[in-house]
């Protein structure tokens, strides 16, 4: 028997056809590592065009935020703190992050969500630019007790760092600035932004139940002053009546001003059901207590703000329709987003 041969212009149509495949997949991959603005967001603070995000650029971040070797005892990385679960918040069972030899740090970690769009950063906004964010870390005494200069000494000792440097920013030699825009492009990418509240706003009317309507409505009276706009933060400092006894002063540790005292950024509340404990000093455990605290538990001081001088009447019923609504801006995909998994 003789083999069938195929027509030489049916040959040629599937090799067409397989080179097609093989460049749709290739853009699909590259479009994973594009920083696409939700169209009901603002405008990004953070400027790409000087630091562009490739494959190879965020993929090396990714590879630094996991890695220890940022840390003096190789024991903490970035991701010790900031837990994809938890929407790169601590998800570790104590009130304060703890960082080498279980030191126990002043602060609880906020969440890495959205970053592109943030004008300060940490409680205090003592940085302004989403670069420089990790010097804190690595050099604070509480986390990471390292030098940036030691860190870049031993990521140029190391081989494969380098050959990863080179390939992400064509480079023989990895300085800080070239580290520090690479965990930026992995962290730039953190969009959260899917979530029912989100389909809701964007025209599906049956994204959000009755209640969940009536729970947006009620945070909107409520709470939308300060965590007002898509990421429900108007990016203000303010004192909300935690304590009267400032040992943590705050914004004020930035401005030197008496003014400031007790002052901290309003936080924004994507995934806020996924990432207690709450407030700067985590004085709360759920968000019943956080209610409860601007219901009934003020503490009255100087640097006060002046909208919780009478604090927030709530009732019962109003807070659990709040907390209804606040659990639709869980993002589940962003939490499962397997770009941001350590698959090493």
């Amino acid at each position: 028997m003789h083999a069938t041969r195929l027509p030489i212009w049916w040959v040629c149509c599937l090799l067409l056809l397989m080179v097609a495949c093989e460049e749709a997949d290739e853009e699909a991959k590259s479009n994973n590592y594009k920083f696409v603005k939700p169209r009901h967001f603002p405008a990004p603070t953070y400027n790409f065009d000087k630091n562009p995000i490739t494959k190879e650029g965020f993929e090396l971040g990714k590879k630094l935020f996991f890695d220890p070797l940022l840390s003096k005892d190789n024991s903490v990385s970035c991701n010790s703190c900031h837990i994809q679960s938890t929407a790169f918040a601590d998800a570790q069972q104590h009130p304060l992050s703890i960082g080498v030899d279980n030191r126990v740090g002043l602060r609880n970690a906020p969440p890495l969500t959205n970053l592109a769009f943030m004008p300060e950063f940490f409680w205090d906004g003592g940085v302004t630019h989403l670069d420089f964010v990790p010097i804190n870390a690595i050099e604070s005494p509480f986390e990471m007790d390292e030098k940036l200069a030691s860190v870049v000494e031993k990521l140029n000792a190391n081989d494969e760092y380098r050959q990863l440097f080179q390939m992400a920013f064509s480079v023989d030699e990895i300085t800080s600035p070239l580290m520090l825009k690479a965990l930026s492009q992995f962290m730039l990418l953190m969009v959260s932004a899917n979530t029912p509240y989100d389909d809701y706003i964007l025209g599906d009317v049956e994204a959000l139940s009755k209640e969940e309507v009536e729970g947006l409505s009620l945070f909107r009276q409520k709470c939308g002053d300060c965590h007002s706009g898509e990421l429900f933060t108007d990016f203000t400092y303010r004192n909300n009546g935690l304590n009267t006894d400032f040992k943590d002063q705050g914004r004020a540790l930035i401005t030197e001003s008496e003014n400031d005292v007790g002052k901290f950024r309003v936080p924004g509340l994507r995934n806020i059901a996924r990432t207690a404990p709450y407030m700067h000093n985590a004085m709360f455990t759920s968000l019943e207590q956080v209610l409860d605290h601007y219901d009934n538990s003020i503490q009255h001081s100087p640097t006060l703000d002046p909208t919780l001088e009478k604090g927030i009447s709530l009732t019962e019923n109003e807070k659990s329709k709040i907390i209804t609504f606040l659990n639709t801006l869980t993002d589940h995909d962003f939490r499962s987003d397997r770009r941001f998994m350590n698959q090493q």
